[in-house]
């Protein structure tokens, strides 16, 4: 479902409400039959395949709640049903949140995308390969231009990896400030505005908030976004551990248990999971991996942000962060980024059925989702299996039964 790319990760990617006061869509009533058997059938071969052990997936319409299920088990052995209201680690889903915290800040002239970064984190000044200094933007920061990367897309010596940057995924023991100094003594990439590269952007981004909103990222989370959405789970801390859904990786023999600090492999890099980083409120809030809630929270937030921004901003700044900034260039063909997301340009060239202008992003925990503003479509797949609900066939799957099947 998600066709978000990103260097040496993303080249797996491609492909891959109506009720007044309220941004929740209402149930269906009749009508989506087909849809419904079509998607019920693609979630149930992806759990009979062994490709997930367990998967949520809602999709609204116009407003209207038109699918929603849960398949296979809540843990990774298949001992307990999976169920709606189950919590997940969210990974880069958390982006949209943090995206939304910052859009609201900007929206309440706290914030101005052309910001330095400076002005709210004075000592966060890396600098350019040869030296010099660079100026990055709340705007950089947003669209992943601000010349900052990931450490699991380095080999073992690269710079992140020595400097003992922590990813967001592991229970490092560090704070925020102190991952931020080692995000700063690592050269930029390129100037800032000048490339594109996925990167812990997000992270900095969610210190930014916190430091204007004057106060803790997840209380500015809270009073930004959560609240003001109805978002009753959605937070840095799961909430409520008996809904907690395993964290899975695919095996030979299908998805298992990871273990403490997991190594799973990814298109060149390795990523080391924490699963329970998310029951650790020691743990320094990752803006842009450090979430969890259930699926209905993220649909919400889709459907806020399909339908202008309120009441978290409004629907002027909600187009400037909806436009792609790469020219389509950097995330492969026909694939941009706004601020906060990828754009489908042209859908024709990943032989996609979405429409131009539809939006989408992923979690590594193996999640995805999508905006078709045209179409009037808001969806998310959550599952606990790392990271065949991202970038596997089950993505993938759902997407093209979906959308043959829509009346």
């Amino acid at each position: 479902m998600s066709f978000h790319k990103s260097g040496a990760l993303c080249s797996a990617l491609v492909l891959a409400a109506l009720v007044c006061g309220s941004s929740s869509p209402v149930l269906a009533a009749d009508g989506y039959a087909p849809v419904k058997e079509a998607l019920d059938a693609a979630l149930e071969k992806a759990v009979a395949g062994k490709r997930v052990a367990g998967a949520v997936f809602l999709v609204a319409k116009d407003g209207t709640l038109i699918y929603h299920a849960a398949a296979g088990s809540l843990d990774c052995e298949g001992t307990t049903p999976m169920r709606e209201d189950a919590l997940f680690r969210y990974s880069s889903v958390s982006k949209l949140f943090t995206t939304m915290a910052a859009a609201a800040l900007v929206y309440k002239r706290v914030l101005d995308l052309d910001d330095p970064v400076t002005r709210w984190l004075p000592d966060f000044k890396p600098l350019l390969a040869d030296g010099t200094p660079a100026v990055i933007t709340i705007r950089h920061l947003m669209a992943h231009q601000a010349g900052l990367d990931y450490g699991f897309f380095e080999q073992a010596d690269g710079p992140y990896i020595k400097a003992g940057v922590s990813d967001g995924l592991d229970d490092s023991g560090l704070d925020l400030d102190e991952n931020l100094r080692r995000i700063a003594s690592v050269p930029l990439l390129y100037k800032p505005g000048e490339g594109w590269r996925y990167s812990l952007a997000t992270d900095v981004l969610g210190a930014v908030i916190a430091k204007a909103n004057n106060s803790s990222l997840d209380v500015a989370m809270r009073e930004l976004v959560t609240a003001p959405a109805g978002l009753g789970d959605a937070g840095f801390v799961a909430k409520d551990p008996s809904r907690l859904s395993g964290a899975c990786h695919l095996s030979e023999q299908g998805p298992v248990a990871m273990k403490k600090l997991e190594p799973v492999p990814i298109d060149g890099g390795v990523i080391r999971f924490s699963p329970d980083r998310i029951l650790d409120s020691t743990a320094y809030p990752s803006g842009g991996a450090g979430m969890a809630g259930t699926a209905r929270d993220v649909l919400d937030l889709l459907e806020i942000v399909r339908k202008g921004g309120g009441p978290i901003a409004d629907s002027a700044l909600l187009t400037k962060m909806n436009r792609d900034v790469t020219n389509a260039n950097a995330m492969g063909p026909g694939i941009g980024f706004g601020m906060g997301w990828a754009v489908l340009v042209d859908p024709e060239k990943i032989g996609a059925p979405y429409t131009p202008g539809s939006l989408s992003w992923g979690g590594v925990y193996g999640h995805s989702w999508f905006i078709d503003p045209a179409r009037g479509i808001s969806a998310v797949l959550m599952t606990n299996t790392a990271i065949e609900g991202m970038t596997g066939p089950t993505s993938t799957d759902v997407v093209e039964a979906l959308y043959a099947n829509l009346p």
